[in-house]
């Protein structure tokens, strides 16, 4: 950034040293600046564009202040994912226990992880955890999935369970 110096004359006249220098006999008392650059453009849209929204919402409060309907309404179409799910909540009669339920629930995830990461930490549990996860596997794999009337029984089970949750009539 370039600096500028300013100095004071005998005659008390502020005078930028890097601009051309005026007679004192025209101007005895002028102070010379250095102008300004313009303002760049993209500062000009954004105060155009926050300038818009504030006309915008002007109106909109005026049209609501008359009882009248904004002049630009915009319609948004909204997934039908969230029309199902908003559904679902105007049906719940005690929105206070499933939203403490939600909030339950989200604690319960957070305190999970944390501890997860802490028995992870420890240098032997990992390994000995990995080792019962994999003895595990193999004993529901031999037990369930090697012979076929073990698999037709699994595959019922699961099925039987599905249906029960669902409640699918398939």
């Amino acid at each position: 950034m370039a600096s500028s110096t300013l100095s004071i004359s005998s005659s008390s006249t502020l005078i930028d040293a890097k601009a051309p220098r005026q007679s004192a006999a025209a101007s005895p008392q002028c102070v010379t600046l250095p102008t300004l650059p313009p303002p760049s453009v993209q500062s000009q849209s954004r105060s155009w564009k926050s300038a818009a929204y504030c006309r915008k919402m002007a109106r909109n409060v005026m049209a609501m202040a008359t009882g009248e309907a904004p002049a630009e309404v915009s319609t948004v179409e909204t997934p039908e994912i969230l029309k199902t799910v908003q559904e679902a909540w105007d049906k719940v009669e005690d929105k206070y226990a499933v939203s403490s339920l939600a909030v339950a629930g989200f604690v319960a995830v957070l305190g999970s992880a944390g501890m997860i990461s802490a028995i992870d930490k420890l240098p032997l549990i990992p390994g000995v955890l990995e080792l019962v996860g994999i003895g595990y596997t193999g004993w529901f794999a031999y037990k369930n999935l090697v012979f076929k009337p073990d698999r037709e029984a699994l595959l019922e089970k699961v099925k039987g369970t599905y249906k029960e949750i669902i409640g699918s009539s398939s």
